[in-house]
C-alpha cells in the first residue's frame, strides 16, 4: 500500500496542494466536453446543420477545452514561479473565444444555425471556461474582474450589434454571473496555492535562520574564548623572540607561559564544543512538543520527572531532536507520542508517529541514514542501543535504551536491523 500511495505521501504540504489544484483544473477540460455534449440535437436540427457543421462544432469544443487546459496549466506554472506569465497564450485564448462566439452568432443570425438555445449554450459555456483559465493568468482581483467583464462583453456584443438585444442582455447576465462565480473559485485556488507555498518557503527560511543563528552563536563563543588568548600568545611569543635574541634567560619563562596559555585555550575550546554538542533532555522535549504542534502534528509527551545522569540526558536529548526532525522532514504524520521511562535498570525513550513513510535521510529500503547512525554513536558512548523501524498499525517507532549507572540492564543479543518505510 505504501508503494501505491508513496507518490502522494512523500510530497510536502505545498506539493500536495499544487498537485490537487493542478489536476482539478485539468479535469475542467472533460467537464466542458461533457457539458456541451449534453446539449440535445434533434434529428431536424442535425439535418438542418449538416454533418460538416456538427463536426465543426464538436471540433471547436475539443480544441477550446484543450486550449483552456493548456492556458490553465501555464497559469499555474506562473503562480508557482516555474514559468513566466503566459500573456500571449491568454490573449490567444480570449481572441479565439471571442472570434468563435462571433462566428456562431453570425451563423445563427444568418439562419444557418436554426436553434437559438444551441447558440446560447455554446457561447455561454465556452465563455465560462475561458474565463476560469484567464483568471489563473492574472494576480490582482481587479484584473480578474476585467477578464470576466471582457469575456462577457465579447459574448454579448455581437448579439446586440446584430439586433438581438434581449438575447444579448441575457447572455451578458449569464456570463457575468456564471463567469464571476467560476472566476472567484479559480482566484481563490490560486491565492490558496500562493499562501501555502509562501508558508512552505517561510518554514524553510526559518530553519535556515536557526542554523545560521546557531553558527553565529558558536562563532561568538569561539571568538570570546580564543580572541584574548591568541593575542596574549602572539605578544608573549614576540617578547620571547626578542629576549632570546638578546640572550636573556627570561625568554624561557615567556615560552612556558605561552605553553600554559595554549593548553588553557585547548581546554576552553573543548568546553565550548562540548556545550555546543550537549542537548538538554527537558528542553528538547518541550521544543519537540512546540515545533510539532506548530506544524499541525498532535504531540503527546509522557515523560515524568526522572533523575538521569547528565550524559544519559544529553544522549536522549539528541534522540528527541533527531527524531523530531525526521517526523517533520520525511513523514506525513498527524500524531506523535514521546514516552520516557526508567525501568529494569535502564532509561527507555520511545518516539512513535503515524507517518509510515518516515525515514532517516533520502535512502530507500535497506539503506541506513546518517542521522540514525550518528544517534547510535552517541548512545554507544553511554552503552545505549537504538532500534528504529515500522510498527503496526502504519506507524514508525524509534526506541532508545540506555543503562543507568550502578544497575545491570538487559541488552538484546542482536540489535534489530533498521528498516525504512
Amino acid at each position: 500500500m505504501s508503494a501505491m500511495t508513496g507518490w502522494w505521501s512523500r510530497r510536502s504540504v505545498a506539493g500536495k496542494v499544487e498537485l490537487y489544484t493542478r489536476w482539478t483544473f485539468h479535469l475542467m477540460a472533460p467537464v466542458e466536453l461533457i457539458t456541451l455534449a449534453g446539449i440535445p440535437l434533434s434529428r431536424e436540427q442535425r439535418d438542418a446543420l449538416g454533418l460538416g457543421a456538427v463536426l465543426g462544432l464538436v471540433g471547436w469544443v475539443l480544441v477550446h477545452a484543450a486550449f483552456c487546459a493548456v492556458v490553465a496549466s501555464r497559469g499555474l506554472d506562473h503562480i508557482t514561479g516555474t514559468r513566466p506569465r503566459p500573456v500571449r497564450l491568454a490573449a490567444a485564448l480570449a481572441a479565439a473565444t471571442a472570434l468563435a462566439d462571433l462566428t456562431v452568432i453570425g451563423l445563427w443570425s444568418a439562419g444557418v444555425l436554426p436553434d437559438a438555445s444551441l447558440v446560447a449554450a455554446f457561447t455561454v459555456v465556452t465563455s465560462l471556461f475561458a474565463t476560469g483559465a484567464l483568471v489563473l493568468c492574472v494576480d490582482r482581483v481587479r484584473h480578474m474582474a476585467y477578464a470576466v467583464a471582457g469575456i462577457a462583453t465579447a459574448a454579448a456584443l455581437p448579439l446586440v450589434v446584430l439586433g438581438h438585444v434581449p438575447e444579448g442582455l441575457i447572455t451578458l447576465a449569464a456570463v457575468l454571473v456564471g463567469g464571476g462565480a467560476y472566476a472567484s473559485a479559480c482566484g481563490f485556488s490560486s491565492w490558496l496555492l500562493r499562501v501555502v507555498q509562501e508558508l512552505e518557503r517561510s518554514r524553510d527560511l526559518q530553519a535556515r535562520l536557526a542554523v545560521a543563528e546557531e553558527r553565529l552563536r558558536f562563532g561568538r563563543d569561539l571568538h570570546d574564548v580564543m580572541g584574548r588568548n591568541l593575542s596574549v600568545i602572539a605578544l608573549k611569543s614576540e617578547l620571547a623572540v626578542q629576549l632570546a635574541r638578546r640572550g636573556r634567560p627570561e625568554s624561557v619563562d615567556q615560552m612556558v607561559e605561552v605553553q600554559r596559555i595554549a593548553q588553557e585555550s585547548q581546554r576552553e575550546v573543548r568546553e565550548v564544543v562540548r556545550g555546543y554538542r550537549e542537548a538538554d533532555l527537558r528542553i528538547e522535549l518541550e521544543g519537540a512538543r512546540g515545533v510539532l504542534d506548530a506544524a499541525g502534528i498532535d504531540c503527546a509527551v509522557d515523560a515524568p520527572a526522572v533523575e538521569l545522569p547528565a550524559a544519559v540526558q544529553s544522549a536522549l536529548g539528541w534522540v528527541v531532536r533527531e527524531t523530531t526532525t525526521n517526523v517533520l522532514r520525511h513523514g506525513d504524520a498527524r500524531h506523535c507520542a514521546i514516552t520516557l521511562r526508567a525501568r529494569d535498570g535502564e532509561a527507555v525513550l520511545t518516539v512513535e508517529n503515524d507517518g509510515a513513510t518516515v525515514r532517516d535521510g533520502a535512502g530507500g529500503p535497506g539503506r541506513t541514514g546518517s542521522g540514525l547512525a550518528g544517534l547510535r554513536e552517541r548512545l554507544g558512548a553511554v552503552d545505549g542501543t537504538l532500534e528504529a523501524g515500522p510498527a503496526e498499525p502504519r506507524s514508525f517507532l524509534v526506541t532508545a535504551r540506555v543503562p543507568l549507572p550502578g544497575r545491570t540492564a538487559p541488552h538484546p543479543a542482536h540489535q534489530e536491523k533498521e528498516t525504512v518505510a
